[in-house]
């Protein structure tokens, strides 16, 4: 917006002051943070007997309730990727059992683990814990084992399985009431799942937490504990080096530096790239996307914070048309930007083999989409226009950034990402959906004053509001319904078969236990100062004492 101020034409900008980076270049200048070379191969050495021990507790094992909590275990400390064949094979006998003599702990364990991997198991299996009148069982009320156990379980719904719904209300009631008489560790189990359920806890920050609950609980097996540490500790200097290269690609891009209005934020989203894969294995998806997603972020600075109706036309136009000579239509102080964001998916592009570069094509395309999204709420922010509900999700869905984010991380994949399954993304498939809608509805609810504060676009809240005529606080509530839903049909979509490789689904809920994780109590992504920091903190800097 242009306005005449002293006679002269001065052009009117969205305003936003967010913190300035929380890290700097903490991860470039500390080289203390990984480990000796020497030590290293020491902790890998003793990493590979350890494994071997583990093995053999599958193969020495043929009670299949030690199986399960074997199988559990490894899980919850992050080693189960280096037990995939086991766990394959477990999972086939888990399923195959019987669980009729078993008690609640076992059949929400089992019903869990199952379900977790996809394999169907009839939420009916739970009736047996009902009475005559359809209420669960007096007798359960002080089973704090099973009482958890089935809360856990009970958030794997999916719609129409009203008996986990009553799970839920009834666990949760249950173990809020207990918790003030338990002991840790079973009472620091219980707060944590209580704040946010298993399945919807991202991997990395749950192991971090829960190797301490693990190594305070007397059924402990002390192998898996120190196999648990050890890798930790060497995943993590891993991912210290990643953040160091991530940090010093930031650098050299300057971006932050000419672009002033944007958020400062490239160690934390490599945070949320770890909460989506974590495995060695993923190690150049990883730098891939999280290159990308720090892009995006400032990409949604410019138009949300700080760019024209105008400059954002022209933005979206140049972004369309994908080529440098475009440079010369976009306005001067972003042509810096939109040539790096070209470079960058060029050498994204270089990074790759031959028979892969094709992939970068799928994210460019889903770039374009959000530029256009991007610009389509611009124009609704100038014109104080507030969408219907159905109206807004058809474009802020896509404006979640998720799309592209779910794209970029296929990218840098081995032989799973075929090209069948970036066509599967790029058809915006239920899943993805599912997750876009708990990115857009959490954050919208979490962010809703703030933003209004500051002249932003019309959210969900508002076009619930206008729409229903309700208050703030129903639409607030009725969105929130909204999330839950969307993680019955995730849940759905995650049971096999399932259109691509399991790997590339667990991707998609990762992004969503993400979002759980970053806007469940406000926005701290963008606010990063506090909450994120610790768990940044927790994952990327301290380390277990061996």
């Amino acid at each position: 917006m242009a306005q005449l101020v002293n006679g002269k034409e001065e052009i009117i900008r969205k305003s936003a002051e967010y913190h300035p980076s929380v890290w700097g270049d903490y991860f470039i200048r500390d080289s203390g943070l990984a480990f000796e070379e020497e030590s290293t191969q020491r902790m890998m050495k003793r990493v590979e007997e350890l494994k071997e021990r583990v093995r053999n507790l599958f193969e020495e094992t043929c009670d299949v309730l030690q199986i399960m909590n074997l199988v559990d275990s490894i899980q919850l400390l992050g080693l189960d990727y280096h037990f995939e064949k086991e766990i394959v094979v477990a999972l086939r006998l888990i399923y195959e059992t019987d669980a009729e003599n078993y008690g609640l702990y076992e059949v929400s364990l089992q019903f869990r683990l199952l379900r977790q991997h996809g394999y169907y198991l009839s939420a009916d299996v739970f009736n047996k814990f009902k009475d005559d009148k359809g209420r669960f069982l007096s007798t359960l009320n002080g089973e704090v084992k099973g009482l958890l156990s089935l809360y856990n379980a009970a958030y794997l719904g999916t719609h129409d399985e009203t008996i986990l719904d009553e799970a839920i209300s009834f666990t949760k009631r249950q173990l809020e009431s207990l918790l003030s008489e338990l002991e840790p560790p079973l009472a620091t189990e219980v707060s944590l799942f209580l704040e946010t359920p298993l399945c919807r806890r991202i991997r990395r920050l749950l192991v971090r937490k829960y190797i301490p609950i693990y190594q305070e609980n007397a059924t402990r097996n002390d192998t898996i504990l120190e196999l648990a540490k050890l890798d930790f500790n060497l995943l993590q200097s891993l991912h210290q080096e990643e953040a160091k290269k991530i940090s010093i690609w930031w650098n050299d891009l300057a971006l932050v530096k000419s672009l002033k209005f944007a958020r400062d934020r490239v160690v934390e989203c490599y945070y949320w790239i770890v909460a989506v894969y974590f495995e060695p294995q993923y190690s150049r998806a990883r730098l891939i996307t999280s290159k990308a997603i720090s892009l995006m972020s400032i990409m949604d600075d410019i138009y949300d914070n700080y760019s024209t109706l105008e400059e954002s036309r022209l933005l979206t136009e140049a972004i369309e048309r994908w080529e440098p000579q475009a440079v010369d239509h976009v306005p001067e102080y972003l042509k810096d930007f939109y040539l790096k964001l070209l470079k960058t998916c060029k050498d994204f592009e270089d990074e790759l083999e031959p028979n892969e570069k094709y992939r970068v094509s799928y994210l460019q395309e889903e770039i374009k989409v959000l530029s256009r999204s991007y610009f389509q709420e611009a124009k609704w922010g100038a014109e104080g226009y507030v969408p219907s509900l159905e109206e807004h999700l058809c474009v802020s869905l896509k404006s979640t950034g998720y799309p592209v984010v779910t794209c970029a991380s296929y990218v840098g994949l081995g032989e799973d990402a075929t090209k069948e399954a970036f066509e599967w993304v790029a058809s915006f498939p239920k899943i993805l959906k599912s997750c876009t809608i708990i990115s857009r509805l959490m954050d919208d609810v979490t962010s809703h004053e703030l933003e209004q504060e500051r002249d932003h676009v019309a959210s969900t809240v508002e076009s619930y509001v206008k729409e229903y005529g309700t208050s703030t606080k129903v639409a607030r509530e009725k969105l929130q319904v909204m999330v839950e839903r969307a993680w019955k049909d995730l849940n759905k979509e995650c049971l096999r078969p399932t259109q691509v490789a399991r790997p590339l689904i667990e991707i998609i809920l990762n992004l969503s236990r993400a979002m759980e994780d970053i806007y469940k109590h406000n926005d701290t992504y963008t606010n990063s100062n506090t909450r994120m920091k610790d768990n940044v903190s927790l994952i990327l800097v301290e380390s277990f004492p061996i």
